[in-house]
């Protein structure tokens, strides 16, 4: 059976290094970090992800900003209260919770966050030099950079191995084949037009699964011994359930778990761990923001 990577027990870890450091800060210079979250309109899921990041920042010491603002708002005004965090010196980190109404160019929005407050990391300038060999971004993006912990902290070596992802949108797929590039793992892309994807998924040391199809990806794809990180944030129909669903990822878990030698769970994997990353990214731009400015 694989070793269950305990994506919340690995997030604590890091959280509590992150409180002590909130803590210091406040303790010397009386200021704390802050992190803007933007909601324009709202989907199934945004609730629980807000309410995620809200108690996160709470538990720590952080303060939170939320700023709602409705499905038919305009692209002029989400920018015009872009730049209002931008300009905000209370406020170190600025996320913007995706996708957005059809109606808003997501490009033009994201490129209007200060490149230094950018704590998801999908600011142009940053994934620019991302993709580039030689270059460093400020920062790795948030959620390709909890893929990059998770194996690390579990002892899985990134160098040299094949990496194989599932799936090349913007927020997961893309950026993680870039951050595993420059991790120097060998990467392959297997997206919608890939021919017999099990194929190439069978060859991966590494698999990051980011399809956004729930289960698709069967245990007899996955090579022994390889590490399974599952982006999947799939709600399927549960009558069992309360809340008449349950949460499944790309994989499935239960017949990968025979095989694989590390493999996440769905909830309680990747998830934690990008919530982590934010408010590390924010606890770092307000020691950034503090040593400019004393």
């Amino acid at each position: 059976m694989a070793t269950v990577i305990d994506g919340k027990a690995i997030s604590q870890t890091i959280r509590n290094q992150i409180a002590d450091e909130v803590r210091l800060l406040s303790q010397k210079y009386g200021k704390v970090p802050g992190l803007a979250v933007m909601v324009v309109g709202s989907t199934k899921d945004s609730p629980r992800y807000l309410e995620m990041k809200r108690k996160a920042c709470a538990e720590l010491g952080i303060k939170c900003f939320v700023v709602d603002l409705a499905e038919q708002v305009s692209e002029t005004e989400v920018i015009k209260q872009v730049h209002d965090l931008n300009a905000n010196p209370h406020v170190h980190g600025i996320l913007i919770q995706l996708p957005l109404p059809k109606h808003i160019n997501e490009e033009n929005v994201l490129s209007e966050i200060s490149f230094e407050k950018d704590v998801d990391g999908f600011h142009s300038l940053n994934m620019g030099k991302l993709a580039m060999k030689g270059r460093e971004p400020l920062r790795l993006p948030s959620i390709p950079k909890a893929c990059i912990e998770l194996l690390q902290r579990s002892g899985v070596s990134i160098k040299g191995k094949r990496a194989v992802v599932v799936g090349r949108g913007n927020i997961v797929g893309l950026p993680a084949s870039l951050v595993l590039l420059k991790a120097d793992a060998t990467v392959t892309i297997v997206h919608s037009h890939t021919s017999q994807p099990e194929n190439i998924i069978r060859e991966a040391d590494i698999l990051i699964a980011a399809a956004g199809q729930p289960m698709m990806i069967k245990g007899n794809w996955i090579k022994p011994g390889a590490a399974v990180i599952d982006f999947g944030n799939n709600a399927v129909d549960d009558p069992t359930k309360k809340s008449g669903y349950r949460l499944v990822g790309d994989v499935d878990f239960e017949e990968a778990s025979k095989i694989a030698g590390w493999i996440t769970p769905v909830p309680g994997g990747v998830g934690p761990m990008i919530v982590t990353m934010l408010l590390k990214y924010t606890l770092e731009g307000a020691k950034r923001y503090i040593e400019q400015n004393n």
